[in-house]
């Protein structure tokens, strides 16, 4: 099981950030352009909520189900993988009011399929891939957030 740990500061209020960060229009927004990543629904998410994306990952066009497990607004949201590509895959986001603005936090856990071969995946590829994938994704989501509230 890989475990990655991601943190931005944003300069906006708490509520603003939980909002934004479960919108799935602005999803689509803050994801890496070449993945063409969609989600069938365009809401917020909440508890209890199912959404399907599909997203093109190493040249494969993938589609995952997530359904919100946890949801504590405005601090927390968890959704986890019902079906997709990996064998596990769990993501919290998590907001902290700080400085006048806000800390968000997000743990992704995951494990590929294939046991031996999905763990060399992780290794070698896998938590690289990912790290950077959510690290672009919440640069762009605070710059939403910062330009949204100025």
């Amino acid at each position: 099981m890989v475990v990655i740990r991601t943190e931005v500061h944003i300069a906006a209020p708490i509520g603003l950030c939980f909002q934004l960060a479960r919108n799935l229009k602005v999803h689509a927004a803050t994801v890496w352009e070449r993945t063409r990543e969609s989600a069938y629904s365009t809401g917020p998410v909440g508890l209890g909520e199912r959404v399907t994306f599909e997203a093109t990952h190493f040249f494969i066009r993938q589609k995952l189900v997530s359904v919100v497990t946890e949801y504590n607004e405005p601090y927390s949201f968890t959704d986890e993988m019902e079906s997709g590509a990996f064998k596990r895959l769990r993501h919290t986001h998590e907001f902290e009011e700080s400085g006048g603005g806000t800390i968000m936090r997000d743990t992704l856990a995951f494990q590929a399929p294939f046991g031996l071969l999905g763990r060399l995946a992780e290794k070698l590829v896998l938590r690289r891939y990912m790290t950077r994938f959510l690290e672009h994704r919440n640069n762009e989501l605070k710059k939403i957030i910062e330009r949204y509230e100025t």
